[in-house]
């Protein structure tokens, strides 16, 4: 079951990524990227906490980040610059995917999640979405 909810959630996140919104701000400074420590659950907690967002991990999976982005992880990418999270430069390499269940924010009571790709103890991309496959999708930053 454990299995089936991540597989669910997992294409969820991707299925969301298709349908970001385009890039408003072009021409405007991308953030540098921050190493931000996620070695551990506390340190991973607070990250979103830091946001102001409350959250309860649910799954945990490794995943191997692209070599080659397609144009949906491209979009992916795009929020991850806005956020000055630095997955770009993970890219080839294998990562920690924390999906969260987030506790205080539910918009026309859908269920949200957040997500949390750490590489090397650091966090390389993070979004929040709803769990219905993305009709909602939010930066955490």
């Amino acid at each position: 079951m454990k299995k089936l909810t991540f597989a669910i959630i997992s294409a969820a996140v991707l299925t969301a990524a298709i349908f970001i919104a385009p890039d408003e701000g072009r021409g405007k400074r991308v953030p540098e990227s921050a190493k931000v420590a996620a070695s551990n659950v506390a340190e991973r907690l607070e990250y979103f906490a830091s946001h102001g967002w409350e959250v309860e991990e649910i799954a945990g999976k490794e995943i191997t980040i692209p070599s080659d982005f397609s144009t949906v992880y491209e979009e992916y990418a795009a929020i991850q610059d806005k956020q000055g999270l630095p997955l770009r430069e993970y890219a080839g390499r294998n990562a920690q995917l924390y999906v969260y269940e987030v506790k205080n924010y539910s918009p026309e009571s859908r269920k949200m999640l957040a997500e949390l790709l750490v590489c090397d103890n650091t966090a390389v991309a993070s979004m929040v979405y709803s769990e219905d496959g993305g009709s909602l999708k939010l930066a955490v930053s």
